[in-house]
């Protein structure tokens, strides 16, 4: 089974996606490490977020045994990655990189921004996070902080509303919700509370239950 996750920045996906896989006995990638690795390659490499020459090259490089660089959940990356996922190429460069990785077994859980609209379409569930921007801001800046980085709220909140209309607007692979996605708001649930929402939906698929 290939269970699709998507949403915007700091919905909570992310743990999401983490706990989903683990409660199963599948594996997981969040998608937007894939990005991130690519952004932090550019910058220690001294290249424009925009040079899409150098940011197809750093896609088809990456070294998945890096993707748990500590360095790729600091908020400068984070923003380099929202640019980087923008140029047509470098998605192009990753799809199948993507494609193989939920194909193989037992199952996969993905998470990113058009996992069921692009990469898995045929996704057995999708699940499509959303959450307050400013329940979301909070959630990222309490997260920098415990990684002993200064962060202020008031700018976390204006660069999620940023990347959201970056995410929302851009020509390929648009941040949207899969026509047969499942709607989980996770603006008020607590990190089990989400997880057993997600759970409920992935219970409901594979029972053959109507969606209510």
């Amino acid at each position: 089974m290939i269970i699709a996750i998507d949403g915007p920045a700091a919905s909570g996906k992310g743990t999401l996606g983490r706990l989903l896989a683990a409660h199963y006995g599948y594996r997981h990638l969040d998608t937007g490490v894939i990005y991130r690795a690519v952004a932090h390659a550019l910058i220690s490499a001294g290249h424009d977020l925009n040079d899409e020459a150098a940011a197809v090259s750093a896609a088809r490089g990456l070294d998945p045994q890096k993707f748990g660089d500590p360095a790729l959940k600091s908020h400068p990356v984070g923003t380099a990655a929202s640019v980087v996922s923008a140029i047509p190429a470098v998605r192009a460069a990753l799809l199948e990189f993507q494609r193989d990785f939920a194909a193989a077994p037992p199952g996969a859980v993905l998470d990113g921004r058009d996992i069921g609209t692009v990469i898995c379409p045929d996704a057995e569930v999708k699940i499509f996070v959303v959450a307050d921007p400013r329940v979301r801001a909070r959630r990222r800046t309490l997260e920098a902080r415990s990684r002993g980085e200064a962060a202020d709220e008031a700018a976390v909140l204006a660069d999620i509303l940023a990347r959201d209309e970056r995410d929302q607007n851009r020509a390929v692979a648009p941040l949207k919700p899969a026509a047969d996605a499942y709607l989980l708001d996770n603006s008020n649930l607590d990190i089990e509370a989400g997880v057993r929402a997600a759970i409920d939906i992935v219970e409901a698929v594979r029972a053959g239950r109507s969606r209510g």
